[in-house]
């Protein structure tokens, strides 16, 4: 099933603790209801991030990105299922069986959470690539669309991907594959660390099934007006033809 247009855009609540994170949630009440909750937050408050968020009858998307043995990654995947989360994510480059390890546990679970493989993060670019992987000449198109199309051999459900790999990803690997991005920023707007970005619209234009925002929602003056501007936005968008 296709999500809303609201449902599209998913919230980081990137926040050292639940308190901030409580008041963020009650900023977006009736407006946003998908969040992420990644690596500072579950750090900080562990499951309880996640029951905050689901006591309030909102989705989870568990962003930990889980990179280990297949027998390690299988046993976290187990736990976040039981949590309630929606979505999580592990990285492509851990390889095919540890990826049909987190499939597998996933598929035992009563409530199975959707799996997405993170290919290139979006603070990387061709310099950074070659840098890690050792590899030169290698584009990062390239390489995240090997790696996609593995995820999806290897019975993942989506991937994480740059707001640049989109229509590659799109045409290559079809429409029922979730591509979820990162790396949102608004029109004219300071890309910060992040180095290959898009507006939201451009994004979903482009083919993407959710936008993860993050800074430019949660450090505007008024979040929820940011936030429907946003959502105002994926709508007109949607409502064009896509490529």
């Amino acid at each position: 099933m296709k999500p809303s247009d609201a449902e599209r855009l998913i919230v980081a609540l990137d926040t050292p603790g639940l308190r901030e994170a409580a008041e963020l949630l009650d900023a977006l009440a009736g407006c946003v209801s998908y969040f992420k909750i990644g690596h500072q937050l579950f750090t900080a408050a562990g499951p309880r991030a996640v029951s905050l968020v689901k006591d309030r009858g909102a989705r989870v998307f568990l962003d930990l990105k889980y990179h280990d043995i297949p027998h390690t990654v299988a046993g976290a995947v187990e736990s976040a299922a039981a949590l309630g989360v929606d979505m999580l994510n592990l990285h492509a480059s851990g390889g095919a069986a540890m990826m049909e390890a987190a499939a597998k546990a996933a598929g035992s679970s009563s409530h199975r959470p959707a799996l997405l493989a993170v290919t290139a993060l979006t603070s990387m670019d061709r310099k950074c690539l070659e840098e890690t992987t050792g590899i030169a000449g290698l584009s990062v198109e390239d390489h995240v669309l090997r790696l996609a199309s593995l995820a999806k051999a290897s019975g993942l459900d989506g991937v994480v991907a740059s707001p640049r790999e989109i229509l590659p990803l799109r045409q290559r690997l079809g429409c029922g594959f979730i591509i979820l991005t990162p790396g949102i920023r608004q029109a004219g707007s300071p890309p910060d660390d992040q180095k290959r970005t898009a507006t939201a619209s451009e994004a979903v234009a482009a083919g993407a099934d959710y936008v993860v925002v993050g800074r430019p929602i949660t450090r505007a003056p008024h979040p929820l007006t940011a936030a429907r501007t946003i959502i105002s936005e994926l709508s007109d968008a949607l409502s064009r033809p896509h490529p």
